[in-house]
């Protein structure tokens, strides 16, 4: 019998999670809140379950697991549910990260907490109460802050704080979109983001992904703070690369990885590197699925699900073998209805175009960008050079924004 893995996450970005899996001779099956989840497509199961429940999916999981077929392995793909993955691996008794890593990778104040505890650096950061007390920690720290909930994601509830800001506002925006109604103030450290993704073996951390992200729409969303995409490979110097990458994973390790992947977002300031935070899982955007094999060579959905099934992952599948150029642009159409999208066959005929994703469909409202789940789709080019994979997808962008019609 072949093995059988667990993918929870149903999203169209873990399709290529779940294609891999299937490539790899893998019964997949695929848990997800929505019945209509388009993974469920190209899955041999299906188990309907919220991944953010963690109950829900461990009950039904280890109903699977009893009844129907044993479940060799779990993983996320795209999706930021660590502690639901590593709670379904305890219950079955299946490899995984343990349930105190997934609960830091979860919250990122205690996540924070344990950072510090082991000497790595991160930016300014403090638990809020109250507006009141958020109004004098800016009459203290002065501007610019970020404010954010400490267990969202996708960028929701997430605020570059100013002095023009309404503090009241932002106050509720970001404890509104914490599920435990929990917010946080951080310094805001100017210097270029980064996007890292490694894997660590046996306690050994190898750096795969490593991607300036581009903030040029920060003004333009403010106070909401919006990433327009990524580029590889880094403008960073060699050494700079190095130093972010070693820090990322040396966090990851402070949380607890030993087998695993690591997700890091990172900034480069005035002090050196410095954490933003880590995931324990996948990246989503594409990032692990298409943009760091375009670049590198290296299969990471394949490395990640070999883990996840506790199966030996050797060096070579980490050696990078090129290092082609690869750009990620997103569309951000104004507000309004929906009238017309833009001809997405033409645009893939474009230079360098790999991948063109289009979220939205006619009759469709557009909202403002307040998150990362608001965006309308994306293009990934690829190039012998960094300036024309930037090019490529900007030239993509412009078209689409010119042929998108909104009411």
């Amino acid at each position: 019998m072949n093995k059988t893995l667990l993918i929870v996450s149903g999203g169209i970005e873990a399709i290529p999670g779940i294609l891999k899996a299937k490539e790899m001779c893998l019964h997949v099956v695929v848990s997800d809140y929505n019945p209509e989840a388009p993974g469920f497509t190209y899955a041999d199961d299906r188990i309907v379950a919220s991944t953010y429940d963690v109950e829900e999916t461990v009950a039904a999981a280890e109903n699977y697991h009893k009844n129907v077929r044993p479940i060799d392995g779990v993983i996320c793909v795209a999706s930021d549910v660590p502690l639901t993955v590593a709670s379904v691996a305890r219950k079955i008794g299946l490899p995984g990260l343990s349930i105190e890593t997934a609960k830091l990778a979860s919250d990122k104040l205690a996540m924070k907490d344990q950072l510090v505890r082991e000497g790595i650096p991160v930016p300014w950061y403090k638990p809020i109460l109250s507006v009141e007390e958020l109004e004098a920690i800016c009459l203290d720290k002065g501007f610019p802050l970020v404010l954010k909930p400490v267990d969202s994601r996708g960028a929701r509830g997430v605020l570059f704080i100013d002095r023009d800001i309404d503090l009241h506002w932002a106050f509720n925006t970001a404890k509104d979109n914490s599920p435990t109604g929990r917010v946080m103030v951080e310094e805001f450290i100017n210097g270029p983001q980064i996007s890292t993704e490694a894997v660590i073996v046996d306690g050994i951390g190898y750096n795969i992904g490593f991607s300036d992200r581009n903030y040029e729409y920060l003004e333009r969303y403010r106070p909401h703070i919006i990433e327009n995409g990524g580029t590889q490979p880094s403008s960073l110097p060699a050494s700079i690369q190095k130093d972010i990458a070693d820090l990322a994973i040396k966090a990851g390790k402070a949380l607890g990885v030993v087998n695993g992947i690591v997700k890091g977002d990172m900034v480069y300031g005035p002090n050196g590197p410095m954490v933003i935070e880590v995931a324990t899982r996948l990246s989503g955007g594409y990032f692990s699925t298409d943009q760091i094999p375009l670049h590198t060579g290296v299969d990471m959905l394949k490395v990640a699900i070999k883990l996840a099934l506790g199966e030996k992952v050797h060096p070579q599948e980490l050696e990078k073998k090129y290092n082609q150029a690869v750009a990620i642009r997103y569309f951000f159409p104004p507000k309004g209805l929906i009238s017309k999208i833009p001809d997405i066959f033409t645009m893939k005929q474009m230079p360098g175009v790999y991948k063109i994703i289009l979220l939205v469909k006619p009759g469709e409202m557009i909202e403002n960008q307040t998150n990362h789940t608001k965006r309308a789709g994306c293009v990934i080019t690829v190039a012998e050079t960094r300036e024309d994979a930037v090019r490529y997808a900007q030239d993509v962008v412009t078209r689409a924004e010119k042929e998108f019609r909104i009411n």
